[in-house]
């Protein structure tokens, strides 16, 4: 396997998640953090989306589809490029007020086809490109793009775990 199937696989397993995660939740549900202080549903999967969306777009050197789409107004929110999520209060997550579950997944499911449309067309000597030399060791592109799937990865999960929470009656 080379390194565009492997990463192309491994991306492409998110918007099953991402689902997954959000299946059968009303807005009210995707709002519902499981307990103070905790992460919601919602709040989750537009972060991760924004995440990938803000580090791939950089990456192509592109908008973010965030900002060139109708995804933010969806969201309750301005489409602000710098807004991911990152070191949100609950003041921040609670404005994360998606209209329903579609939204977070088309908005996803778009994120991700850009991302794999990316990966397609890279080389294993693209990898170990330098996208960011403020860090030591400097970050290549490969470990970039492991970083925002792990991230995804994690966030996803957790999402699964609140909404199993949050459903059960």
């Amino acid at each position: 396997m080379d390194v565009n199937d492997l990463l192309t696989e491994a991306y492409g397993r998110l918007p099953d998640l991402v689902a997954g995660a959000l299946d059968g939740l009303d807005p009210e549900r995707l709002r519902q953090a499981p307990a103070d202080g905790a992460n919601p549903v919602g709040w989750l999967v537009w972060h991760l989306t924004r995440i990938q969306d803000h580090h791939v777009a950089d990456l192509l050197g592109a908008e973010q589809l965030w900002v060139t789409g109708d995804w933010a107004g969806r969201c309750g929110l301005r489409p602000d490029p710098d807004d991911t999520g990152y070191g949100h209060g609950p003041e921040q997550i609670a404005a994360v007020r998606p209209e329903d579950g579609g939204v977070l997944l088309d908005y996803h499911r778009a994120v991700v086809e850009r991302s794999l449309a990316y990966l397609r067309g890279l080389g294993p000597a693209d990898l170990d490109r330098v996208v960011d030399d403020s860090w030591d060791p400097p970050v290549t592109l490969g470990v970039r793009l492991v970083s925002v799937l792990d991230d995804d990865l994690q966030h996803v999960g957790q999402a699964a775990y609140v909404r199993g929470l949050v459903t059960r009656d």
